[in-house]
C-alpha cells in the first residue's frame, strides 16, 4: 500500500510540474479577456476534457501511435512550439478597438471559444510534449495494473486543477481592470513566445541527440580480406 501511495505522489508531482496549472491559468486569462464568465467556463471545460482524453490515449497507446505515424517526440515539440509562437504573436499584436457592435462581439467570442479551447490550451499547452512524454514514461514504468490506474488518477487530478485555476482566474481579470488586461496580454504573450521558442529548441536538441545516437549505433562491417 505504501508503494502504491509513493508511486501516486511521484506521478502527481511529475504531471503537475510539467503541466503547471498556474501558468496555464494566466495564459488563459490573457486569451479570454473579452469573454463572459459562462463562455470562459465552457472554454476551460472543453480544454480540460480534450487534454485529459489526449493524455489518456498517449499514456495507453503513445508509443504505438508514434511508431505507426513515424512521429518523434522531437517533431512534436517543434510543432507545438510553432503553434504556440503563432498564438503569442497574436497576443502581442492584439489591438483594442474603442467600440464593438454587440453582434460582432458575440461572434468574436464564439470564435475565441472555438479556437483556443483546443489549440493552444488543450494542445499543446496542457497536454504538451512534456506532459505526453511524462504520461508515457509513468505508464511504461508502472510495475502493475493498480500502478497504471494511479497514473490516470494523477493525470485527472492535474487537468481538473487546470480547470479550476482557469475558471477562477477571472477574479484576477476583474481586479486588474482594463488597462491591466492589456498589459497582462502583452506580458504573457511575450512569456508564451519564450515558452514556444524553448519548445522548438528542446525539439531541435532532441532531434540532434537522436541523430547522433543513430550515428553512434551505426557500425561499418569490415570488408573481408
Amino acid at each position: 500500500m505504501g508503494a502504491l501511495f509513493e508511486y501516486f505522489l511521484i506521478a502527481v508531482v511529475g504531471m503537475f510540474v510539467i503541466v503547471n496549472p498556474l501558468t496555464t491559468a494566466f495564459v488563459f486569462a490573457s486569451l479570454t479577456t473579452d469573454a463572459e464568465d459562462d463562455e470562459r467556463e465552457e472554454i476551460a471545460r472543453k480544454a480540460v476534457l480534450t487534454s485529459t482524453a489526449m493524455l489518456f490515449v498517449f499514456a495507453l497507446l503513445g508509443s504505438v501511435i508514434f511508431q505507426l505515424f513515424g512521429i518523434t517526440l522531437a517533431a512534436f515539440r517543434i510543432a507545438g512550439g510553432m503553434i504556440l509562437f503563432g498564438i503569442a504573436m497574436g497576443m502581442l499584436n492584439k489591438s483594442e478597438a474603442p467600440d464593438h457592435d454587440k453582434a460582432d462581439a458575440r461572434k468574436s467570442r464564439a470564435v475565441i471559444a472555438q479556437d483556443i479551447s483546443i489549440v493552444p490550451l488543450a494542445i499543446p499547452f496542457i497536454s504538451g510534449p512534456g506532459a505526453i512524454a511524462t504520461a508515457m514514461i509513468l505508464t511504461s514504468e508502472a510495475p502493475g495494473f493498480w500502478y497504471t490506474i494511479l497514473v490516470y488518477f494523477a493525470i485527472s487530478a492535474t487537468t481538473v486543477s487546470c480547470y479550476f485555476t482557469m475558471v477562477y482566474s477571472r477574479h484576477v481579470i476583474r481586479w486588474i481592470g482594463q488597462s491591466g488586461r492589456r498589459i497582462m496580454t502583452k506580458v504573457f504573450g511575450l512569456i508564451l513566445a519564450v515558452i514556444a521558442v524553448q519548445f522548438v529548441l528542446n525539439g531541435i536538441g532532441d532531434a540532434i541527440t537522436d541523430f547522433l545516437a543513430g550515428l553512434n549505433g551505426f557500425t561499418v562491417q569490415p570488408s573481408p580480406d
